[in-house]
């Protein structure tokens, strides 16, 4: 009995450590979870220096909406390969509550909503000078309620490639097909050419008696 037990925890000790293995931790992740339990704002230590905390706060709580806010960085190199609306979907499903969860690098902010019927933007481009709490409502400003979106979670994996560009069949050549199309072109080229071949007689049925007329 004693033997199954153990063989037991063993077991479930090794799935364990295999689960955490397979599914590294993003402290950008973990670093706003544990901020967001008490504040709706979270800032990377790189970028304390940069944020103006009281007046992002104060854009923040103007909301008519929960609004999440991480200013972290962003890129190719981080688990989510340069796709910050990803990160704001994983930020989302950590904190598992409603709510519109924004990113921003004091570069671009980006954001999705999460079981929210709302519309987001999908990223919002700032300049140099602007502060991050101004680049936030300007964010922000295009956030809008709308009674035409269902609650959904934030997308939490990452967008399938584009597939193939579609093929069309190569049309094999074939006597027949080479038959109908030159039959095509000599009846759409007689019609042309009687057409125009009307409309030259007629000119000349009418130039014709006034010829006559300035002969006598």
């Amino acid at each position: 009995m004693r033997r199954l037990v153990l063989l037991l925890a063993a077991t479930i000790f090794l799935l364990t450590g295999t689960a955490h293995a397979a599914t590294p931790t993003d402290t950008r992740i973990t670093g706003a979870v544990a901020a967001w339990a008490h504040e709706p704002l979270y800032v990377d230590p790189d970028f304390s220096t940069v944020v103006d905390r009281s007046e992002t706060l104060q854009v923040i709580s103007g909301q008519q909406v929960p609004v999440f806010v991480a200013v972290v960085p962003t890129g190719e190199w981080f688990p989510e390969k340069g796709d910050a609306e990803l990160l704001a979907g994983r930020l989302a499903a950590a904190n598992g509550k409603p709510g519109v969860y924004v990113v921003t690098d004091g570069d671009r902010t980006y954001g999705v909503a999460n079981q929210l019927a709302v519309y987001a933007p999908s990223w919002t481009y700032g300049t140099g000078d602007d502060s991050v709490s101004k680049q936030l409502a300007a964010y922000l400003d295009g956030v809008e309620q709308t009674k035409h979106s269902t609650p959904e979670p934030a997308r939490t994996t990452p967008t399938p490639p584009p597939g193939p560009p579609r093929e069309y069949p190569e049309e094999k050549f074939t006597v027949g097909s080479a038959i109908g199309n030159g039959v095509a072109g000599s009846v759409v080229g007689l019609i042309g050419g009687g057409f125009l071949g009307g409309i030259v007689l007629i000119v000349a049925a009418i130039a014709t008696p006034r010829r006559r007329k300035e002969r006598a």
